[in-house]
């Protein structure tokens, strides 16, 4: 069995990247939903830091929520743990501890994504450039996923690094969800109802669920369809249940796993049952908080179970 220190690493290290592609996806689909919408729609861009859970931070330091300060916050702040800045240095300083735990090559791979985007942050908080930065780092992720996931055998580091990205990109899809249905109640409470097909198409493209969406519920997009494919297919990759489910497949191969499991089969079993997703001043927004916070159980679970250290 691995150290608990480095199984932390690794399960930090899928964490911290799929958080760099979420993010660049989330700014990416973001700006686009801009040129979509009518101009007098208000959108307000500070719906980005609540998607990505920084709003507390950025609320305590900032009063002015246009698109310089919210995107530069998000992609380049090195004090906000959660920008995409950060949260490549945390990629790549949980590599560098755990270099014999994965592919060689990715190691080469993190250290030059480090330096593009080091030389090019400043196409990313240029509208104009912005989309071709974007559209290169999620690239690039997918590539260091996609070495990960040819090469490296399914041993316990294999199954902490998919607990890691698993429970992060859950996390994301909640996130985003979250500012679907800020926007949709914003537009709704503005009698702009006619945008929110608009809104709920842009959150099925920042998880490039686009396609699956379609031909699974085979209905227009629309908010309530979204949200119920976004949260309880077990088949999309990137939805909460298929997700959650991964996590309880790796953890099952995993020693001392029983607090884990009991914590992963209820957060299933929560968002199995559902919602009213159509309520989204109140009661969808309520049972996304609630998932948001079983996830929360779920990470603290997993800290107890493998990372304490003596």
């Amino acid at each position: 069995m691995m150290l608990s220190r480095v199984a932390e690493r690794v399960y930090w290290f899928g964490r911290y990247l799929e958080r760099v592609e979420s993010m660049a996806r989330l700014i990416q689909v973001y700006t686009g939903l801009l040129f979509d919408l009518p101009q007098n729609t208000g959108i307000s861009w500070h719906n980005l830091v609540i998607a990505s859970g920084s709003h507390a931070e950025y609320n305590r330091r900032f009063s002015v929520q246009d698109e310089k300060r919210v995107v530069k916050f998000l992609l380049a702040d090195l004090s906000n743990p959660s920008s995409l800045a950060s949260s490549l240095r945390m990629v790549r300083e949980n590599i560098r501890t755990t270099r014999d735990m994965l592919p060689p090559e990715s190691w080469e791979l993190v250290n030059e994504f480090q330096i593009f985007v080091n030389e090019n942050m400043a196409q990313g908080l240029n509208r104009r450039y912005r989309h071709e930065f974007l559209e290169q780092i999620v690239k690039t992720c997918q590539q260091i996923n996609g070495l990960i996931a040819d090469t490296m055998r399914r041993d316990a580091a294999w199954h902490f690094l998919n607990l890691g990205r698993s429970l992060e990109r859950a996390d994301m899809t909640i996130r985003i969800l979250e500012a679907g249905a800020s926007m949709s109640s914003d537009f709704i409470e503005n009698d702009t109802n006619h945008v929110l097909d608009v809104v709920w198409g842009s959150v099925l493209g920042t998880l490039n669920a686009t396609m699956p969406y379609r031909r699974t519920m085979k209905v227009a997009v629309n908010g309530d369809d979204a949200a119920r494919f976004l949260l309880e297919d077990t088949l999309f990759p990137r939805s909460v249940a298929c997700g959650l489910l991964r996590m309880r497949e790796s953890a099952e191969l995993l020693p001392g796993n029983e607090t884990v499991i009991s914590a992963l089969t209820k957060l299933v079993n929560t968002v199995v049952k559902g919602s009213d997703y159509n309520d989204v001043s109140e009661g969808f927004p309520a049972y996304l908080t609630a998932l948001e916070q079983s996830s929360i159980i779920v990470h603290s679970a997993i800290q107890d179970s493998w990372f304490k250290h003596t």
